[in-house]
């Protein structure tokens, strides 16, 4: 997300907060915590005191009169019933019947409710020199955490990837097989996205970009005389990526045929690089959605996602020769365990080739 339009929407969540809430953020700007950052946890905020609310555990009018004695008051019993909410909670903006939110997404709740309420009974003073109050009711909630061993980690890992010749073997696939399998009408919005599709799967394949990272993808991070495309994160830091020779072709096809026809305003430096038929942005939801179709109809539903992608993009670069600092800089990962999963998983397929090739293994 870029920043002028990440602070616009912290913003815009700060205004709707309680002061306590908002005490709390400026604070934990001078730790500093990023701004992609604080504005996960202000989302996560929204949605508990939108609960606190609907469940009339404060006679409050918006979210803003919330008073801070309702979360020193706050039981055990009060956020379990939160957590069984979310749990259950019929899901909203999904091709689903699934009830609830996933566990994930429940853990990061709690440690942003976590965070906020260690801050209130630890880490502010009052004028006393005291926190505002002590009881910290999160301290009693437990999370369900999935743990996995690393060598755990790595099977799973290299379960789904798309390796060697396959990678290029699957955009041959989309291109001329997956048409022959659609209905006239599937076919015709095929044909109007199918440029921007490869494009997309190319360059996730190419680069190991983050989703969001290419969602807000503007023309001018592509440069396609050069062969790098520029990433930007939310808080103005930037990292430059070599392009691939299928990612190259397939963003210069898109931009050339198929850009044009998509977009409804004049195209600048600063238009968004994967747009709709509406000529707005691609949302990250809206890619996921179409990676989904596309492997659901091939049979390969599990391994389509943006993650999959991005490891497979990680393990290519260790495979041939790269080394972890290198593919910390292409991947723009912080925690270096992250390259000794991906490592992991190389290891692991050295062994499986040798396990099948050497006579005396």
């Amino acid at each position: 997300m870029r920043r002028e339009l990440l602070l616009e929407r912290i913003d815009k969540l700060k205004a709707t907060m309680p002061w306590y809430v908002l005490e709390y953020y400026q604070s934990k700007l001078a730790v500093p915590y990023s701004f992609t950052t604080l504005y996960e946890y202000l989302k996560e905020y929204d949605r508990f005191f939108r609960w606190v609310l609907d469940s009339d555990i404060s006679d409050a009018s918006e979210i803003a009169e919330i008073p801070l004695s309702v979360l020193e008051n706050m039981t055990k019993k009060d956020m379990e019933a939160f957590i069984l909410y979310l749990r259950e909670r019929p899901l909203l903006n999904a091709n689903t019947t699934q009830n609830g939110v996933s566990q994930t997404t429940i853990n990061r709740t709690l440690s942003a409710l976590s965070s906020l309420y260690k801050y209130l009974t630890e880490e502010v003073e009052n004028e006393q020199g005291e926190p505002y109050f002590y009881r910290n009711v999160m301290k009693k909630v437990s999370t369900k955490k999935k743990k996995e061993t690393l060598a755990a980690r790595a099977e799973n890992i290299k379960q789904k990837l798309f390796l060697g010749d396959e990678t290029e073997e699957f955009l041959r696939y989309i291109d001329t097989e997956y048409p022959k399998k659609l209905s006239n009408r599937a076919l015709s919005s095929f044909n109007k996205n199918k440029e921007r599709d490869l494009a997309i799967i190319a360059l996730l394949l190419a680069s190991g970009v983050r989703l969001s990272e290419a969602v807000n993808l503007d023309l001018k991070d592509i440069n396609l005389k050069m062969n790098f495309v520029t990433l930007r994160d939310g808080e103005g830091e930037s990292r430059i990526v070599p392009l691939g020779s299928y990612a190259q072709k397939a963003l210069r096809k898109y931009r050339e045929t198929a850009y044009s026809g998509l977009s409804r305003t004049e195209v600048t430096d600063d238009s968004y690089v994967f747009i709709n038929f509406r000529g707005q942005p691609l949302t990250r939801q809206g890619i996921w959605k179409m990676l989904k179709e596309y492997g659901a109809m091939i049979g390969i539903e599990d391994r389509m996602t943006p993650q999959i992608l991005r490891n497979s993009f990680a393990v290519h670069i260790l495979q041939n020769g790269g080394d972890l600092k290198t593919l910390q800089e292409l991947m723009g990962f912080d925690d270096m365990s992250v390259g000794i999963a991906y490592l992991s998983v190389t290891n692991i397929r050295i062994k499986d080739v040798y396990s099948r090739t050497h006579p005396r293994a």
